[in-house]
């Protein structure tokens, strides 16, 4: 049994360790490692598609924006920033990471700084695939160098911001599901004119767009937040590439309570670059793998 089930938190909430800031990834570490499969749609082109005529930024705002996914997909790979913002009544807690997502192989790996005064110290490094994440330096109890596997569906968030990032695959699916589009301007980032969309998007739309295991995270995060219609802004370039978005999600950090003052903010904001650039990310060994007892806690 988890320290939330003992405490009476329902298990579809992930309030408590993001309102305490005592880093994201307790919360994921805390529910027992879980199986998963590498199926479905997760943003990668076939070797037909990506040698198909280049792609071009649709003049329609919001094909413009559901189509960034695939395209950026089609370029193989891309090394990314991260930076997730928490905010409460009276908590602000700041996680920012790095890494990249291979669209071909269907994994990606991140490394997030942890914020001073999370129970776990240092950073949480999370490999990702379709429906699954490996978390390493997850929590207390969890032995050093060893990681804890879990099934997304097992996250309330669907790991959108559990583990202190939102994974470059799930940001840019959730693209799939924008419901308005506007374009805002444009904008030259680094010598690249970028076009800059705002809108909202609907998770749940974005997990049926996405299918198989990798819309589950999104499907989870669909059910979960409290604001149905997910505020974004999204750049792309000429190619229709996402080279940023900035989502904003919310739930309830008192179990089922919809007063304002009860609701925690989570800006997640994805920044990508080096398209088809090598990404190095691997599955943990399964003799890396810490099994946690089903009594077991890991704080």
């Amino acid at each position: 049994m988890t320290d939330q089930q003992r405490t009476g938190r329902p298990a579809r909430r992930p309030g408590p360790h993001l309102r305490s800031a005592a880093g994201a990834a307790l919360f994921a570490a805390a529910l027992a490692a879980g199986a998963a499969g590498c199926s479905g749609h997760s943003g990668g082109g076939s070797a037909d598609q990506q040698s198909a005529v280049p792609d071009q930024l649709a003049a329609d705002p919001l094909k413009a924006v559901r189509d960034a996914a695939d395209i950026t997909g089609r370029t193989g790979s891309a090394h990314a920033a991260t930076e997730l913002v928490t905010e409460s009544a009276d908590k602000k807690a700041s996680f920012s990471g790095s890494g990249g997502y291979d669209y071909v192989k269907r994994i990606g790996r991140l490394e997030v700084q942890v914020p001073p005064g999370a129970a776990t110290t240092g950073k949480i490094v999370e490999v990702v695939l379709p429906g699954t994440v490996y978390l390493q330096n997850s929590g207390a109890k969890v032995p050093a160098g060893k990681w804890v596997k879990l099934d997304v569906r097992q996250l309330p968030d669907g790991n959108l911001v559990s583990s202190g990032a939102t994974d470059p695959a799930s940001a840019a699916g959730a693209l799939r599901g924008v419901q308005k589009a506007e374009l805002v301007g444009t904008e030259t980032v680094d010598g690249t004119p970028l076009h800059h969309y705002r809108g909202t998007l609907d998770l749940a739309k974005a997990a049926d767009a996405t299918g198989g295991r990798g819309g589950d995270g999104l499907r989870m995060g669909g059910q979960t937040f409290t604001v149905k219609e997910v505020p974004y802004d999204a750049w792309l370039d000429d190619q229709g590439r996402l080279h940023k978005v900035v989502e904003v999600f919310t739930f309830a950090g008192v179990a089922g309570s919809k007063e304002a003052k009860d609701q925690v903010k989570v800006t997640s904001t994805t920044s990508l670059s080096d398209y088809g650039k090598p990404v190095e990310a691997a599955e943990p060994a399964a003799s890396d793998i810490y099994q946690m007892k089903p009594s077991e806690s890991p704080k």
